[in-house]
């Protein structure tokens, strides 16, 4: 578990420096760099909420299906 974590917590420095890097060698101008992570961090925002949405609604059948005994079938 701690190893999963130490894993987790490097993939997130890794993605802040990468950004960071991005931003500061980014060849458009400041305002169009902030306009662009502002639309790009909506999207990602919209996608995630999309995906957790569909995970939720597919743990909420299998849940009602426990409840009432009911196996999923074999995929």
């Amino acid at each position: 578990m701690r190893r999963a974590i130490l894993f987790l917590g490097g993939v997130i420095c890794g993605a802040l420096v990468g950004a960071a890097a991005g931003v500061l060698l980014a060849p458009q101008p400041g305002a169009e760099t902030q306009e662009y992570l502002r639309k790009r961090l909506e999207e990602i925002k919209a996608e995630a909420m999309e995906a957790y949405e569909a995970r939720r609604k597919e743990l909420m059948e299998e849940f009602e299906r426990a409840k009432k005994g009911i196996r999923p079938a074999a995929e």
